[in-house]
């Protein structure tokens, strides 16, 4: 792929930083509202795919490198796997939720009746939303990233 002009740069420089936000925002509360690490993984992932078809695969390609995204990739999974077996560790169930009732990082558990959207209700959801999105993003841009690089190759042998 080649890089675009000038009108598409500049409107991609503003919607990339408003679209990585926007992703943050779906995984962080993504146990109160529809979304999570998935679909926040995703939004960014199309993100950086923005990039990706404004500047060109070979720029992103100097710029990101493979192995990086893969050791995210794998950072996200052992972080997920981890916490459900810190589960195992704290509370005895897989997945178990060991920061619930505790007044640890996101452990608050609510009063009666609506949760009123407060983020430490969510015990280890929000941190496993965060593992997942992480392997999400990652996992996306590789895919995204070499295909659009296997496309702009005009000859195999090149």
């Amino acid at each position: 792929m080649t890089e675009m002009t000038r009108i598409v740069k500049t409107i991609a420089n503003i919607l990339f930083p408003f679209t990585m936000i926007f992703g943050l925002y779906i995984i962080t509360h993504g146990h109160l509202t529809p979304g999570g690490g998935f679909q926040g993984g995703a939004v960014i992932a199309s993100g950086c795919a923005l990039l990706l078809v404004t500047y060109g695969s070979r720029w992103v390609l100097t710029r990101i490198k493979e192995k990086r995204l893969a050791a995210f990739e794998s950072m996200g999974a052992i972080g997920f796997i981890t916490i459900a077996l810190l589960g195992i560790v704290f509370s005895m169930v897989f997945f178990g939720n060991f920061l619930a009732g505790s007044n640890l990082l996101f452990g608050n558990v609510p009063a009666t009746g609506s949760t009123l959207a407060d983020l430490n209700t969510g015990g280890v959801l929000p941190l496993m939303n965060f593992a997942v999105g992480v392997k999400v993003i990652a996992g996306l841009f590789v895919i995204i990233l070499i295909m659009s690089y296997a496309s702009s190759i005009k000859e195999w042998g090149q």
